[in-house]
């Protein structure tokens, strides 16, 4: 088997293309259309005749219905998230690995909340996402234990278990672990920020990249806190790193209106999608069109920058973030069917 040399520009120009083949077979807007006028076993069908069709065939003899598309389409994603980190040469490797941590604070937070509401470990498992550097040992082994306190125990050789141990009382206290995942969460764009400023080459288009994805989650906050009229001083929920600067992002949160709030972020963004986006919203739009739209013009705009630096991170930083997305779709189409929504308004909620 030939190796790919980690040097100069050939590791960049071997991930980016080995992306944009995977890229290229993500599932399309008329195949989600089309499934949305399916039943939940035509929808599990289609799904199998997709990338998912290992998970689907190994799992159908234990699991059926809208269980056995969730835990597929979770299997499918951990598996391909560690198989993009296992063919990534070089830099570009380390930078995904640090990017791909993010799922460590999803699964620990899930695993908290399931523990703490009683749900049994097996159905918490079926939702975990193995895919950053807490695999499925160690998850297993958090799933085992009798308590959250034991849990925290459990991590304590976790890069991000200092934040745990010093958020978690609060937590339990309040019974909501909304502030500790914003902690755990500032705390991992400082750490990958840090991976980006060693001068290797690839540290540039990363940082863009995570700018961009850092103001997207302030904005959704700031809008998101507006609608639910929460007006109190935002300082600490604010993830630092991004174009805006916390005090902008405090009085953006303390405008009197939506429209101030739009006009706030079209200031910094005036041209391009986001700028239309402000453009295009108004106070009318529910909050999850908002935050949808605002999803998609991340990914539009990241997938600017992984053409404006086309032999980079970027293009396998747009494939994990579409394929996360995908799922997402997936997921939202399955729910809504078991739920008995019709089609349009799931609609609403994909990521198209």
């Amino acid at each position: 088997m030939s190796s790919v040399s980690t040097t100069g520009p050939a590791p960049y120009i071997y991930s980016s293309t080995r992306m944009r083949v995977r890229k290229s077979k993500l599932i399309g807007h008329d195949e989600y259309m089309r499934m949305l006028n399916m039943s939940l076993p035509e929808i599990t069908r289609a799904i199998e005749e997709t990338e998912y069709k290992a998970e689907i065939d190994e799992l159908a003899s234990s699991f059926s219905g809208l269980d056995l598309i969730e835990v597929a389409l979770s299997w499918n994603l951990a598996k391909e998230f560690q198989n993009v980190l296992g063919i990534m040469p070089g830099v570009i490797k380390k930078f995904t690995a640090s990017y791909l941590q993010h799922w460590d604070i999803y699964n620990v937070l899930t695993i908290l909340r399931g523990k703490t509401q009683g749900v049994r470990p097996g159905k918490i498992k079926e939702v975990l996402i193995p895919a950053g550097s807490l695999d499925r040992v160690v998850l297993d082994r958090l799933l085992a234990e009798d308590s959250p306190e034991r849990i925290v125990e459990a991590l304590s050789s976790w890069s991000l278990y200092p934040v745990l141990e010093r958020e978690f009382p609060a937590a339990m206290e309040k019974g909501t672990f909304g502030d500790l995942e914003n902690e755990l969460f500032k705390e991992f764009y400082r750490y990958v920020f840090k991976q980006t400023a060693s001068g290797v080459r690839g540290g540039k288009p990363f940082r863009d990249y995570l700018r961009l994805e850092i103001d997207l989650m302030n904005i959704k906050t700031v809008i998101r806190l507006y609608k639910g009229g929460v007006r109190q001083d935002v300082r600490e929920l604010m993830v630092t790193g991004g174009s805006f600067s916390v005090d902008e992002l405090v009085r953006l949160a303390a405008s009197e209106s939506i429209e101030e709030i739009l006009e706030g972020i079209k200031k910094r963004y005036p041209e391009g999608p986001i700028g239309e986006l402000m453009d295009a919203a108004d106070k009318s739009m529910p909050l999850h069109e908002m935050e949808n739209a605002l999803t998609r013009v991340m990914l539009d705009q990241m997938d600017r920058i992984s053409k404006r630096y086309p032999f980079s991170i970027c293009p396998t930083l747009v494939y994990l973030k579409r394929k996360r997305y995908e799922v997402a779709n997936l997921r939202a189409i399955a729910r809504g069917k078991e739920s008995g929504l019709p089609g349009e308004t799931i609609a609403e909620f994909l990521v198209v």
